[in-house]
């Protein structure tokens, strides 16, 4: 039995400002639904504005990225058509003016420090907060009210967001996983096999269970 097989994990490279990380969550959230073993998720943190990052952390929107309107139009229908495929409410198509960064330090932390079904519980509230009632994750208050929610103390992701050297080690995990060959996100990875992209139910089943 493989590592990934007798731990019951899947590995999961996203950013939470992506509406395809969070269509590709419930993608998998049906997934898991059909199975009777519970399928536990290795979250690793991914930045999309990686390229437009000032040297202190914040976002430069007047980067040109390559992405124009056309893109973003584009985008928003592919997110459309895949709400009708998973059936799936969503208060925002695109998030381009929300930085994800202190969600992803926040959700890292907890993360570390605190058990699967805390984190799972915080992880699944930031995503609802942005696609689901267009709160702005990258606001602290937003993520202390989300995190008392889970059961973390709000002055432990204050102090969090405000630790230079916690923040280093999230921007070092962006880092990593672009040196694992990761380009794109979501990517799920299980056992030595990766799928990209909000796909469906079964072909992450294919991906697990191999038929």
């Amino acid at each position: 039995m493989s590592d990934a097989e007798s731990t019951g994990r899947i590995t999961v490279y996203s950013d939470y400002v992506c509406p395809f990380c969070y269509l590709g969550r419930e993608s998998l959230r049906q997934y898991q639904a059909t199975r009777e073993d519970e399928l536990e998720v290795d979250w690793h943190p991914f930045d999309l504005r990686s390229g437009k990052r000032k040297p202190d952390g914040t976002i430069d929107h007047d980067v040109d990225d390559g992405k124009d309107d056309d893109y973003y139009e584009q985008a928003k229908e592919n997110v459309r058509r895949l709400q009708e495929q998973y059936d799936v409410e969503m208060d925002l198509d695109i998030a381009t003016d929300v930085d994800s960064l202190p969600a992803q330090v926040a959700s890292y932390y907890v993360k570390e420090h605190y058990d699967y079904e805390t984190w799972l519980a915080f992880d699944v509230a930031i995503f609802d907060a942005l696609w689901t009632e267009g709160k702005n994750i990258g606001d602290e208050d937003v993520l202390v009210e989300l995190a008392a929610e889970a059961g973390v103390d709000g002055d432990e992701i204050r102090s969090a967001l405000d630790d230079d050297a916690l923040r280093e080690e999230v921007r070092g995990k962006f880092t990593e996983a672009q040196q694992q060959g990761i380009t794109g996100v979501p990517t799920f990875a299980y056992d030595g096999y990766g799928a990209r992209g909000a796909v469906p139910p079964e072909q992450l089943k294919r991906l697990v269970e191999g038929n």
